[in-house]
């Protein structure tokens, strides 16, 4: 029963696992340790991650797998069994991921990052945020021009309303039944807004395109096939935005829903000290502010300074950033039972006239 849930909640996610890239290591004088990485962020963007932290720890290679976030689920799960697995474990996927350590496959860290870290953002000293990452609604400037942009989801349902002539086809969202992320955001949009299934009721009427990746509603955004995307992950739509000066961001002024990435170290890591220590750097205020300014994933770490900080989002946005507390009651429309229920109310909100 839980294989199944799992597969209905990641289907679009699940995918087959690229080559590791290797990384030599730096400075190499003696015996070459290898650190294990699976993670579901990009190599390109975690290279100067990797770099900075192999400069620090001469000696150390590391082989790094960009892979989905079920596939790691599964990957941790068979290859525990198996006798041991990857050292560290970063995914988006913060449900999976809270699973993983609720289940006993992850172990306690400690430190002076560890103690030191948002008590959010951490649960049992064994999952850990790495990032704050708000959910945002994109939109396509010029399609904008003389009509005002909606700046919280009621104006949103309003302008849905009054202008589906306009807009009928050209407004996009996840799918949730094929986007895990997706389901996250809809899930804590629920615990936020009473109004979210009037929302949802409004995209059905304006014929919503459902998606599940955030680049496929972006690049249609940008070149103005859509005018308007909801509940895009900002870092992806900050990157996008700072190539194309026709894709406007807004963060929600009534709540803004922020995920982090998760990092753990499995229970059955083959090299688990390596994976601490990797955990450490990017826990580490020169770490976050590598992530922050080179890997442009907005950090958690207090003292990391400039505008991609967790700390400059809260200082500009305040208390409409609701980030997503690391617990167990992640893991709760894991149940198939409370997620069928979940995706029929969607569905049935979504056909509603």
């Amino acid at each position: 029963m839980r294989f199944v849930c799992l597969v209905l909640a990641y289907l679009a996610t699940a995918g087959v696992a690229l080559s590791a890239t290797y990384f030599p290591p730096v400075g190499e004088n003696g015996p070459v340790r290898t650190l294990n990485v699976y993670s579901t962020l990009d190599e390109t963007v975690s290279r100067p991650l990797i770099d900075a932290f192999q400069k620090a720890n001469p000696g150390i290679a590391v082989s790094y797998e960009d892979l989905q976030s079920l596939d790691i689920y599964e990957r941790i799960l068979r290859e525990t069994d198996e006798g041991q697995t990857a050292d560290l474990v970063i995914s988006s996927a913060m449900d999976l991921q809270v699973k993983l350590a609720n289940d006993g496959y992850a172990r306690e860290v400690s430190g002076a990052e560890v103690d030191g870290w948002p008590n959010w953002a951490k649960w049992r000293d064994s999952v850990f945020g790495l990032t704050f990452e708000p959910s945002v609604i994109v939109y396509h400037k010029p399609s904008f021009e003389g009509v005002g942009v909606p700046r919280n989801r009621a104006e949103l349902i309003g302008l849905l309303k009054t202008s589906e002539a306009e807009l009928y086809g050209r407004i996009a969202t996840y799918d949730v039944e094929r986007s895990g992320l997706g389901f996250l955001f809809l899930a804590r949009d629920r615990e936020h807004s009473r109004d979210i299934w009037s929302l949802v009721s409004a995209f059905g009427t304006a014929g919503v395109k459902l998606y599940s990746n955030s680049s496929a509603i972006l690049d249609r955004v940008a070149d103005g096939r859509f005018a308007l995307g909801y509940n895009i992950l900002g870092s992806y739509a900050q990157s996008w935005a700072s190539r194309i000066p026709d894709l406007g961001i807004i963060l929600p002024e009534d709540y803004t829903v922020v995920m982090s990435r998760i990092a753990l170290v499995p229970e059955a890591a083959a090299d688990p000290d390596l994976g601490e220590a990797m955990l450490a750097f990017l826990m580490s205020e020169e770490g976050q502010t590598i992530m922050a300014r080179d890997a442009r994933l907005p950090a958690l770490h207090p003292l990391v300074e400039g505008d991609n900080t967790a700390s400059a989002l809260r200082s500009r946005f305040g208390a409409r950033l609701r980030p997503i507390s690391i617990s167990p009651g992640l893991v709760v429309y894991l149940d198939q039972v409370k997620r069928a229920r979940f995706i029929s109310r969607w569905n049935d909100a979504l056909q509603s006239k």
